[in-house]
């Protein structure tokens, strides 16, 4: 009897474990078809019309391979364009007219001296007039006396002589007023010889000038154009060539990039820092770029050979590696591993991973590599 219960039992946990292993098959059976039911219903990866709009693609391109030198330098005005301004006499500082920075325009009055110099060259402009009224009054008398026979024809002439001499004299005077810049009324005036700024400034209301100063008082730039002078160190030197395009960045417009040419090659070297000096020329028609301004210069010069080229905003780098996203169509594009062989700037240059002719998404490509890659 004990041995018939133990058999029923036997039988009864084998009929339970056989019920339970069928539900399982069944619901993992059930599950499954579930999967695939919704895999078969998710739609395949498609860029929208939104996205579209906000990609930017570009070809992969065979181009020569381009390097850059990196250098450090300083925005200077140009020097056939900057002017010394110097005292011609000495005196009292009356009027000063403009400040530091200021545009002048040529002929402008920057100051006014009060110069004995001038009152001694006014003086003699008076004597030179009164001498001339003088000499016209002689001649006319020469002539007269001359008509009634009274005096000889030398003597007519000596009277004309003394005219003659008299208007020369004022001629002189009046260039000196002229050169001098000197009003008989307010003295010496200092005036502009060319358009431009006040870079330097050195006068001041009522200071007093000696006639012998030899410091300028005033600079003037036009700096419509400026340099760049940038150092070059040995290493770099070999691949300097007159007439480089030159990129030019500073820090108060680090968004903006100024274009220009290496202008000037100094074949010389710094005996201090070991360095040779190149000048840059750029258009500066806005006036951004001011004197003393340092400035990040990028020079660019080809290697001699060619790659696939195409923009490093292209490039993605994620878990050590680098990608690109190749674009076919809206629902067909491939992340490509690539070997980036050189980034010169905004081009880099392709090993292997990329062919011709390929299109790759330049921008906002992120999203579309994290859709399809997480």
């Amino acid at each position: 009897m004990k041995n018939l219960i133990i058999q029923l039992e036997k039988n009864f946990l084998n009929k339970v474990f056989l019920l339970m292993a069928f539900c399982c098959f069944t619901l993992f059976n059930q599950a499954c078809k579930d999967k695939n039911t919704e895999n078969a219903k998710a739609p395949a990866f498609e860029v929208s019309d939104t996205m579209m709009r906000r990609l930017t693609f570009n070809e992969a391109k065979l181009e020569p391979v381009k390097a850059q030198i990196k250098l450090a330098g300083k925005i200077i005005a140009d020097e056939n364009k900057l002017v010394e301004i110097f005292p011609l006499v000495g005196g009292n500082v009356t009027e000063v007219n403009v400040g530091l920075g200021d545009y002048v325009q040529k002929g402008q009055v920057l100051a006014v001296i009060r110069s004995g110099e001038v009152a001694e060259f006014e003086r003699e402009l008076i004597d030179a007039k009164n001498d001339l009224l003088l000499a016209q009054n002689n001649q006319r008398v020469s002539e007269e006396l001359y008509s009634s026979k009274l005096i000889s024809e030398r003597d007519v002439l000596a009277a004309k002589n003394g005219v003659a001499k008299a208007q020369t004299e004022i001629k002189r005077l009046n260039q000196i007023f002229s050169i001098y810049g000197i009003d008989s009324k307010e003295g010496y005036a200092v005036k502009a010889p060319i358009n431009g700024f006040i870079v330097e400034k050195n006068i001041n209301r009522d200071m007093q000038l000696r006639s012998d100063k030899t410091d300028n008082i005033f600079t003037v730039a036009e700096i419509s154009d400026v340099w760049v002078n940038a150092n070059v160190y040995e290493t770099d030197i070999a691949k300097i060539k007159e007439h480089m395009d030159a990129e030019v960045k500073t820090l108060s417009y680090p968004d903006t990039l100024f274009q220009g040419h290496v202008d000037k090659i100094y074949n010389i070297l710094d005996p201090q820092t070991k360095t040779m000096k190149v000048r840059i020329r750029l258009n500066n028609a806005k006036y951004l770029l001011k004197p003393e301004m340092n400035a990040t210069i990028t020079l660019r010069y080809l290697e001699g050979y060619t790659k696939i080229a195409i923009p490093s905003s292209a490039i993605i780098f994620d878990k050590n590696k680098t990608y690109v996203m190749i674009f076919k169509d809206r629902k067909n594009i491939e992340t490509r591993e690539v070997e980036v062989f050189k980034q010169g700037g905004e081009t880099s240059y392709i090993n292997k991973g990329i062919n011709i002719g390929e299109k790759v998404i330049s921008k906002n490509q992120l999203m579309i590599y994290d859709a399809l890659n997480d």
